[in-house]
Formats: C-alpha cells, sequence, structure tokens
C-alpha cells in the first residue's frame, strides 16, 4: 500500500460532511495511525482546543494568531502514518497534513465562530490543495481532541456545503498524531514579515484588528499593521541595557550608545515590538549626547507624563503600544522645525537602514523619504 493510500487513517469517530467528496485515504483507508500527541502548548481550565489544516500552515497559523479568543497557535505534522515526521518526510508526501494546533477561550470566540473564519481562509472544494501549494499535506481538515466538538463540526460543515455547489473535502475526524515542527516554522511570518502566505493580508489584517480592539484599549494601528505590549519572550530576548531602559525607565550612558552618532538615512523603530517611531530626517546633532529629534513619524503612536524624578521636572516619553519608556522631550529644539528636542535612548530603538526596509517588511514607510 503507497504512503498517499494510508495518509492519516482513521477506524473510529470520524466525521463526514454531508457529501462523501472527501476522499482522502484518512476517512477510507483501515490502517491504523500512530495516537502520540507532540506539542509544547497545553490547554488549561477554561480554554479550549483545536487543529486545523488550512494548506501552508505558516498562513493558518499568523491568521489564527490575530483571531480574538485565540490564546495561543503552534504549528506541526498531523494524523499521518509515521512518528515524528520532518519538514522534508512531509514535503516529500509522509501523508501528515500541515496543521495548526490552537488553543482558544470558547467564552470569547466559540467553536462555531472559529470554524467560520477558517473557512473563509480557503477553499473548502479543493483536495489536496490551497493556493499553488499542492500535496496531500495542503489538504484541509478538522481534527478535535474533544469528542463533544464532533457535532459542531459537522453541522459547519453541512452548513457550508449547502451555500456551494462543488463538493466540501474538509476532513473532520480526531486527532490522532500530531508532531510540533521545527522551531523555524513556529511564528514564520513574524520572523519573516515579507515571507509566503496563501491567504489574504488584509483578512489577517481584519482579524488582527478586531482582536486588539477587544482585548486591548492602547493597541495602535499604524499603516495597517498592529503593535502592542511586547510578549515575555521579547522582553527575555532583550540585552540587560534594552530591558532596564524601556522597561524600568533607567538611562544609557551619554555618548557612549549606538545611535547618537548615527545619520545614515533610515527610520527608527520601537525595540520592543518593532513599531516605527522616528525618522531619520528628523533626526539632529543636539550635541546632548543621546539621538535627537525634532518630531516622532507620528506623535499619536507616543504618550508624554511628567517626570519628577532626580529632583527635576521634564515630560517623559513613552510608547503608546509597547509602553516602553524611550526619554524625553524638551522645548530647546531648533525653533525652525518646531522647537522641540526628542532626547531618546538608543537602547529603546532598533535602526533600519532605507535600503534594509522593503526587506524587513518596512516598505510602506518608504515615502518617509520622497
Amino acid at each position: 500500500m503507497s504512503i498517499l493510500a494510508c495518509v492519516a487513517a482513521l477506524t473510529m469517530g470520524a466525521c463526514m460532511p454531508s457529501t462523501q467528496g472527501n476522499v482522502s485515504a484518512s476517512q477510507k483507508s483501515n490502517v491504523s495511525l500512530p495516537e502520540e500527541i507532540v506539542q509544547q502548548n497545553q490547554k488549561t481550565e477554561g480554554l479550549a482546543e483545536i487543529y486545523l489544516a488550512g494548506g501552508c500552515f505558516w498562513g493558518t497559523e499568523f491568521l489564527m494568531m490575530n483571531v480574538p479568543g485565540v490564546e495561543s497557535v503552534e504549528v506541526g505534522y498531523a494524523n499521518g502514518p509515521t512518528r515524528n515526521p520532518t519538514y522534508k518526510d512531509v514535503c516529500n508526501d509522509s501523508g501528515h497534513a500541515e496543521s495548526a494546533h490552537i488553543i482558544y477561550n470558547p467564552d470569547v470566540v466559540p467553536l462555531q465562530k472559529l470554524l467560520e473564519v477558517y473557512y473563509m481562509s480557503i477553499d473548502p472544494t479543493l483536495l489536496n490543495q490551497q493556493g499553488k501549494d499542492k500535496g496531500v499535506q495542503y489538504r484541509t481538515g478538522v481534527y478535535y481532541s474533544d469528542p463533544a466538538d464532533e457535532p459542531t463540526i459537522k453541522k459547519s460543515l453541512d452548513d457550508l456545503q449547502t451555500g456551494l455547489i462543488d463538493e466540501v473535502v474538509v476532513e473532520c475526524m480526531p486527532i490522532k498524531n500530531f508532531y510540533r515542527a521545527e522551531e523555524e516554522h513556529q511564528q514564520y511570518l513574524i520572523k519573516n514579515p515579507n515571507g509566503y502566505c496563501h491567504i489574504s493580508r488584509s483578512f489577517i489584517n481584519e482579524q488582527a484588528k478586531a482582536k486588539a480592539a477587544e482585548q486591548f484599549d492602547d493597541k495602535d494601528f499604524s499603516r495597517g499593521r498592529v503593535y502592542g505590549r511586547p510578549s515575555k519572550e521579547v522582553l527575555d530576548n532583550l540585552s540587560d541595557l534594552q530591558r532596564d531602559v524601556t522597561q524600568k525607565a533607567e538611562t544609557e550612558p551619554a555618548y557612549k550608545n549606538e545611535y547618537n552618532d548615527e545619520f545614515r538615512a533610515g527610520i527608527y523603530v520601537d525595540v520592543t515590538n518593532g513599531q516605527p517611531l522616528f525618522a531619520s530626517t528628523d533626526k539632529f546633532d543636539s550635541a546632548c549626547g543621546w539621538p535627537a529629534f525634532t518630531k516622532p513619524i507620528d506623535k499619536s503612536t507616543l504618550v508624554e507624563r511628567k517626570d519628577y524624578t532626580f529632583g527635576m521636572e521634564r515630560m517623559e516619553v513613552r510608547a503608546k503600544a509597547s509602553h516602553a519608556h524611550l526619554g524625553h522631550v524638551f522645548e530647546d529644539g531648533p525653533k525652525e522645525k518646531g522647537g522641540l528636542r526628542y532626547c531618546i535612548n538608543s537602547a529603546s530603538l532598533r535602526f533600519i537602514p532605507r535600503e534594509q526596509m522593503q526587506a524587513e517588511g518596512y516598505g510602506d514607510w518608504l515615502d518617509l523619504f520622497k
């Protein structure tokens, strides 16, 4: 029997859409699947989980990360006939489906609603194909760990079929095995902003904005991007100085810092969440020992508050979305440019040269240099 003939075989508990169109061998073979779950994320009390195969898992993960009520997402290989596959194995027809393991809060996003978002991201009538990707690993499927979810999934597939002429071929079955993918595939589109995604970015942005509006009243939406508080993992990866400055409002040494003498064309982004804050076109040599700017790219990205530390009265500047401490603003800047001097710690910023902005996903800000 070929590998394709025994893909994700299931002998118990499978549910089908109203038609029998999903001819994947996962529902037609009697070959037993290995039963093993290898994942990092674990649901806690009050949360639920589901596994979704929707073509290339980079896009499915990125979409689901931005859905209101979703707590965590990790990608892996599901319901295949062998144990511990690698990405190379899967791309060579191992029989596993590229899938996303999703932990969500059903009080915020019921399973039915989560599936509706999922269905909008796929063509449910394509067998072993999504977008330009073809192969059994790109099949679509809803895999559940809780048998109580089966009726909801089955009804959602029946409802989906009633609105379509072509046959729905989305698999529906219990999760038998799931193997977390290699780390390079986790949060791939965050690590690679210009990476391949078969799902519409505008659709993902709609979900992201809804999630931000629901969960954070201090989120900021800049040129179609969503920026918020950094994760613990991001903060842990900062240098000690970067954490002290951004989280404890410490001040780095004057003159002995990374960007005081940096005057190349480019933008300066928040080191904790990547949001563009300042541009080289507004930077000037103030002789104060720290990077100085006459204004931010967008003043709405900053918040100011009085600071009485060290026996002085100053105006502290923080990033609105991340809450990171940036520095202070003074009224002794160039009068012809508004009279302000934003004195900013280098440790709170990351500089991106103009020639690298497109590659790093900041092409939308190139108009600052026209």
